[in-house]
């Protein structure tokens, strides 16, 4: 459960509030007891994709854009 604390302990504790969201703590800062923000930490950067990295986990076949069956066309538009 995320603490909530309110908009002058956030102004008077922000770097305090910081490290606790760097620990992985959510904070909710509230006006007069009502929620209007959240502290939350930033999810770690996603790795980079290295083009190629699947080959050979995988095949494609030659017919792999071909037409499809009229009976699954059909499937379709029903």
């Amino acid at each position: 459960m995320a603490a909530t604390v309110n908009i002058h302990q956030a102004k008077t504790h922000f770097s305090k509030l910081i490290a606790r969201v760097r620990a992985g703590e959510e904070i909710v800062v509230a006006k007069a007891g009502m929620p209007v923000a959240k502290l939350v930490p930033i999810a770690a950067k996603p790795k980079r994709r290295v083009p190629g990295s699947a080959r050979g986990q995988f095949v494609i076949h030659d017919n792999f854009d071909d037409p499809l069956p009229d009976d699954i066309l059909d499937s379709f538009y029903k």
